[in-house]
């Protein structure tokens, strides 16, 4: 069966935004920019909510002619030909978006694992990885904590009824800056 991985970048106190939505302060140096791409490679399927979609498809489609970053190099045919799966009610339908999840979203994301291929890719976001995450459909959680306080924003996980255990598999320093966690389900 296919595993669905989030991979996601959050600040020292625990926000994968900032107070008014910013999300400038994740820094790609070289090693998390080859962690980022590994996980990449591992997938097929790239998967999005809502807001972490509107910000990537208004940004990596054309990245290279607005940066020369080297992640955005790499990174940038990589996602132009992965298939994107958007779960959103209110999305509008895009080339770039093989898919569009409206309703039954646990059920739906549930048969895609169940489909042959590559791992499913969720990137960014707290809404949809907390659905999931009550559903017990994501495997591994892969966490970039970057050295900066937000002092507010989108907490990394949603508050929950229950208690979630999760097994230490990695956890490494990339660019002597951001340390990798990667965290799979008890």
């Amino acid at each position: 069966m296919r595993k669905i991985i989030h991979w996601v970048h959050t600040s020292v106190d625990g926000h994968i935004d900032g107070p008014q939505g910013e999300f400038d302060w994740p820094v790609m140096g070289e090693e998390l920019s080859a962690y980022s791409e590994a996980l990449s490679e591992r997938a097929d399927t790239l998967l999005y909510g809502r807001g972490v979609w509107e910000g990537m498809v208004s940004f990596w489609p054309t990245a290279e002619s607005v940066s020369d970053h080297p992640h955005v190099l790499a990174y940038a045919p990589i996602w132009r030909g992965t298939p994107k799966i958007v779960v959103s009610t209110t999305a509008e339908e895009s080339e770039w978006a093989a898919a569009i999840i409206r309703k039954d979203v646990a059920e739906e994301i549930a048969a895609l694992k169940q489909r042959p291929g590559k791992d499913i890719l969720l990137t960014g976001g707290s809404r949809l990885a907390a659905t999931l995450t009550e559903h017990g459909l994501i495997d591994e959680y892969h966490i970039a904590v970057h050295p900066v306080v937000l002092g507010g924003g989108k907490p990394l996980f949603r508050p929950r009824a229950d208690r979630l255990g999760l097994r230490l598999a990695e956890s490494r320093a990339c660019d002597s800056n951001v340390v990798v966690t990667r965290y799979d389900r008890a």
